[in-house]
């Protein structure tokens, strides 16, 4: 304990101690006169050091100190705990204008307790809160624009599918109506493409417009559905997703979607000509870091089903082509008497080969 010679030494420390503390720091007498006061206090509220010691605090600057909470917190909460934390304050000053104040308070009461002092630290929060409203404001405005990008999503989904839904119509139209077989082909050909891009489309976004897709679960309904539709009672035949689990975003999603359907509407269609026990078509997709594999494949006649690859008519290869091109990817196809089997594989580490 450090022993004064005079009160004048004492009180010359505790200003020094006053004057380090870098907020706002006031000390008051049991009348709430100010006994000292730290020079951010002063620098913060410009305030007169001459026009403040000595002076009731409410009186400070022409009554400017005179805040309703201030006196609740000083005259009524400091009597009954002694000590307050945390307890905030707003106020519009003439000359600084609009303040949001944090008060931390304490009364100290001597040995004698004929008199006490309070300690009043005062930390100007008013930048902070502003950040905090503005950030409030910007999520409630960033919230209004993503229900408004869902509202316009929808609505530009829904005419998608009716666009996609009346281009299939006319196609399937004009395909009964015309008399060349092979016109009629590349119609039916044209619509059942149109209807595939429309399936992807329908579960892409029954993901609710999620940037990340899960692969397994999208692969799985997509597959499923075109086996409901195109697989018949005189040729069953299994088809079965097996993925990894992983995400992948919306716009890698649509074009695996749209290699898929091809390949498995390719194979439906032309890998068992007759029917054939145990008939299947498998499809992979395997992950390993920002590597993927894609394998669809099948237990058909393979390569004896058409010229070349195996793929329809040449647009079907096309579209396979451009869509791996796009993933920047390369396709291998292997094909023989146990089937065919299409991989196409993403390495992030390799230049990709189509083939």
């Amino acid at each position: 304990m450090i022993n004064f010679r005079n009160t004048e030494d004492a009180q010359t420390l505790a200003q020094a101690i006053v004057n380090t503390i870098p907020e706002p720091f006031v000390v008051l007498d049991d009348g709430f006169r100010v006994l000292a006061a730290s020079v951010s206090f002063y620098q913060t509220f410009q305030v007169d050091p001459e026009q403040t010691t000595g002076r009731l605090l409410y009186s400070l600057g022409d009554g400017q100190w005179d805040i309703p909470g201030l006196r609740l917190l000083l005259e009524t909460i400091i009597p009954e705990r002694a000590a307050m934390d945390g307890f905030e304050v707003e106020h519009d000053f003439p000359n600084i204008g609009h303040r949001t104040m944090v008060l931390n308070a304490r009364q100290v009461v001597y040995e004698d307790r004929s008199k006490s002092t309070i300690l009043l630290a005062i930390r100007d929060v008013t930048a902070s809160r502003m950040i905090e409203r503005e950030k409030d404001r910007l999520q409630r405005q960033t919230q209004v624009l993503l229900r408004q990008k869902d509202v316009l999503l929808q609505e530009m989904e829904h005419r998608v599918a009716n666009s996609l839904q009346m281009i299939a119509s006319i196609l399937l139209i004009k395909a009964r109506a015309v008399s060349s077989d092979e016109t009629r082909r590349h119609l039916q050909d044209a619509h059942q493409r149109v209807m595939s891009v429309a399936e992807v489309q329908r579960h892409l976004h029954a993901s609710t417009g999620l940037d990340q897709i899960d692969v397994g679960s999208y692969l799985t309904k997509l597959c499923n559905s075109l086996a409901a539709s195109m697989i018949g009672e005189s040729q069953p035949i299994m088809v079965k997703v097996t993925a990894d689990d992983g995400l992948i975003g919306s716009d890698k999603a649509v074009s695996l979607g749209l290699i898929v359907t091809e390949l498995v509407i390719n194979a439906i269609k032309y890998a068992f000509p007759v029917a054939t026990p145990e008939a299947h078509i498998l499809i992979t997709y395997r992950i390993n870091d920002a590597d993927w594999k894609l394998t669809v494949s099948d237990n058909g006649v393979g390569s004896n089903a058409n010229e070349g690859d195996g793929m329809s008519a040449g647009l079907g290869t096309a579209i396979v082509q451009a869509l791996v091109k796009q993933l920047d990817a390369a396709r291998e196809i292997v094909s023989d008497e146990s089937g065919m089997k299409i991989s196409v594989t993403r390495r992030a580490t390799q230049s990709p080969r189509l083939h």
